[in-house]
């Protein structure tokens, strides 16, 4: 049982598999900063001075200066603005991940396609053997290629 396991764990896939989630883990951060610190601000900007982290809903209808002070008073509240953020990341890891398999796929080189072994009657159209003088189907005789 200890030898299936190396074997499972030493096989390629399972490795690039634990090297995927360790840099997808790495590059969490990494996009949590560009939209909260680059991309929220300037559209905050052009809605109006908006700072998305702070919108929320009370569900007490109790009025708080902030989603932290309505959190302090363990009030119940709907984040919308922090659901928002957290879709634009989904969105920007999404395309992010897009591109990656897109230029490696384009990188791989194309299976090889076997060379064809039947073709075609011209007379029933029926699949017949490559070597084939005569059409199984309809008994018409091939001319040679």
């Amino acid at each position: 049982m200890l030898k299936e396991f190396k074997a499972f764990a030493l096989r390629g896939n399972v490795i690039d598999l634990a090297v995927a989630v360790i840099m997808g883990a790495a590059f969490g951060p990494i996009v949590t900063s560009l939209v909260n610190d680059v991309v929220m601000p300037p559209i905050g900007l052009v809605l109006g001075q908006v700072d998305f982290k702070d919108l929320f809903i009370s569900l007490s209808r109790q009025s708080y200066a902030s989603l932290t002070a309505a959190k302090e008073a363990s009030a119940p509240v709907i984040a919308y603005g922090s659901f928002f953020n957290t879709v634009i990341n989904f969105l920007i890891i999404s395309f992010v991940v897009f591109l990656i398999v897109k230029q490696m796929n384009r990188l791989q080189e194309p299976a090889p396609t076997a060379p064809p072994t039947t073709k075609d009657c011209p007379y029933c159209y029926s699949t017949i053997p490559l070597k084939a003088t005569r059409c199984g189907h309809c008994t018409s005789e091939l001319r040679a290629a």
